[in-house]
């Protein structure tokens, strides 16, 4: 692990700027390639560091809630497959794509004299 370099990006400004690059989308990769270090070593930050971890979480929040809000307002303009999108992930229970159900041989001769 880069030693003592997790303390200087632990300050105020350092972690605006964590938060800027996870908001701005950067993945965790790239921010660790942004430091300095491997992504495991953020990785390792991130669990023992909480300040580190809060501030990327709060900067992919953000940028979570902006696409959520974009894609709402492209639903709500009629865009049909931005409100097919909500709808599977929002009201799963209603609008997944069930699979079909699976058929069992064994029984068709049972559900053949079934029916005659």
């Amino acid at each position: 692990m880069a030693k003592g370099q997790y303390e200087r990006w632990q300050t105020k400004d350092n972690l605006i700027l964590l938060e800027g690059w996870a908001r701005d989308g950067l993945t965790d990769e790239q921010i660790a390639h942004n430091i300095g270090i491997r992504r495991e070593t953020l990785y390792d930050w991130k669990k023992k560091y909480p300040n580190i971890s809060n501030a990327l979480k709060k900067g992919k929040e953000i940028s979570d809630y902006e696409v959520e809000n974009a894609l709402l307002k492209k639903a709500l303009e009629g865009n049909v497959v931005a409100q097919i999108y909500w709808l599977k992930n929002r009201r799963p229970d209603k609008w997944r794509e069930q699979p079909k159900e699976k058929v069992d041989f064994e029984d068709i001769p049972k559900f053949i004299d079934d029916i005659e």
